[in-house]
């Protein structure tokens, strides 16, 4: 195994190096070292925080419990739509005749009608703004040709986008007994949106929106009151309780709050609030790698090339207690022996991220060129070679 520290003496040189690969961990397993105040105790059923930048999820409870997700269903018929609008399936400025079906849809309405057309554009802001379950209904026949047909894409989508404790019977959100998910789930899918689909998300920050002379407000109150929210969705049944993700940018840095089952319209917004604000204060996220640029070069064996540049495929981040950036350790292990034949983007190690004696990220380290098998004789040299290499 070769083993190399990638940590130079001051953190400016480590932001200067490098490259990076997606990863998942918890910082609050370091939250004892590193004196962290506690999250705020949430009056809410369940509730998650994500920080968008790092992907690292910061604190949680009951984020893995089935629950109602109420409107915050229409995440994926949005994501399902913006994915249709890329591919030029249709465009945002394309009529829709209404059906019967999205007519006469139960719950809150942006009250399109069967004799009236409307716009795309009209009707992802019903969706987005105004939370419209007639106009979900609407977009899920224009994407798919049925209602049927879409939601059998939801749960396609929500399979490939790693959503496995999610299964949906509706693009509304009306309560259904085979319609479910979790906090942690709602959290993947609303990160997404936000990471796939950048040009459509200023549409979740749209405060108001009128529509057949009906003006009706986004009920996402952090619009109003917090300047750094600039999205996404809330929900609510009786069962379900009041629901929101809230999306938020300081600088360089996004965070995602998922609270699910408060008791009030107020109370999920107010608890969103200080779930974002103890995110804020209490962390601070580093950028570590830069995609594609070499951080390292490793042996390679029986291949064209004896050396071969290692990085990552993006740009990555560590999020970690505020003030503790200089303590961090990274590690680089490359597999070894190296052999060729190597194509550019195959995983060929990893590198450890550390903070005391916790390791708090690992990436697969990856390929940056293709290293072409040698030939019979540059094999044959290799090979003898690696045999008194591994002789005792």
């Amino acid at each position: 195994m070769f083993i190399r520290s990638l940590l130079p003496p001051s953190l400016s040189r480590v932001l200067r190096r490098v490259a990076a690969v997606a990863f998942t961990c918890f910082v609050t397993a370091t939250a004892g070292a590193a004196s962290l105040p506690p999250p705020p105790d949430l009056a809410a059923r369940a509730w998650l925080l994500v920080d968008v930048t790092s992907g690292q999820t910061l604190a949680s409870a009951h984020a893995d419990d089935r629950v109602e997700p109420a409107s915050l269903t229409k995440l994926m018929t949005a994501y399902l739509v913006f994915e249709a609008l890329r591919q030029k399936q249709f465009t945002p400025s394309q009529m829709v005749n209404v059906s019967t079906r999205a007519w006469k849809t139960t719950g809150s309405r942006m009250f399109i009608e069967p004799r009236r057309a409307v716009s795309v554009d009209e009707l992802m802001r019903g969706l987005i703004v105004q939370s419209g379950n007639d106009a979900a209904i609407a977009l899920a026949e224009l994407t798919s040709g049925s209602v049927e047909a879409f939601v059998a894409k939801m749960n396609t989508e929500a399979a490939r986008l790693g959503l496995a404790a999610t299964h949906f019977a509706n693009p509304t959100g009306l309560p259904d007994p085979q319609h479910w998910s979790t906090a942690a789930d709602l959290a993947k899918l609303a990160t997404a949106i936000i990471r796939d689909y950048p040009e459509y998300y200023p549409l979740y920050s749209q405060k108001e929106f009128r529509y057949n002379n009906i003006t009706q407000p986004n009920r996402n109150r952090l619009l109003w009151s917090d300047p750094d929210v600039d999205g996404m969705k809330t929900g609510h049944t009786d069962e379900a309780g009041f629901c929101l993700v809230a999306s938020a940018k300081r600088g360089e840095r996004r965070l995602l709050a998922v609270v699910l089952g408060a008791a009030s319209d107020n109370a999920r917004a107010a608890e969103a609030r200080r779930l974002l604000d103890w995110g804020f204060q209490s962390f601070d996220t580093v950028a570590l790698y830069q995609a594609g640029k070499p951080i390292a070069s490793v042996r390679v064996w029986k291949g064209t090339a004896d050396a071969l540049n290692v990085g990552f495929l993006a740009d990555r981040y560590v999020t970690l207690p505020k003030g503790r950036a200089a303590d961090l350790k990274l590690t680089l292990h490359a597999d070894e022996p190296l052999l060729a034949p190597i194509k550019s983007g195959q995983p060929v190690g990893s590198v450890a991220v550390r903070l005391d004696d916790t390791t708090i990220a690992q990436f697969p380290l990856i390929a940056l060129a293709d290293v072409p098998e040698a030939g019979f004789a540059g094999r044959w040299w290799d090979a003898l070679r690696l045999k008194f290499r591994r002789a005792p």
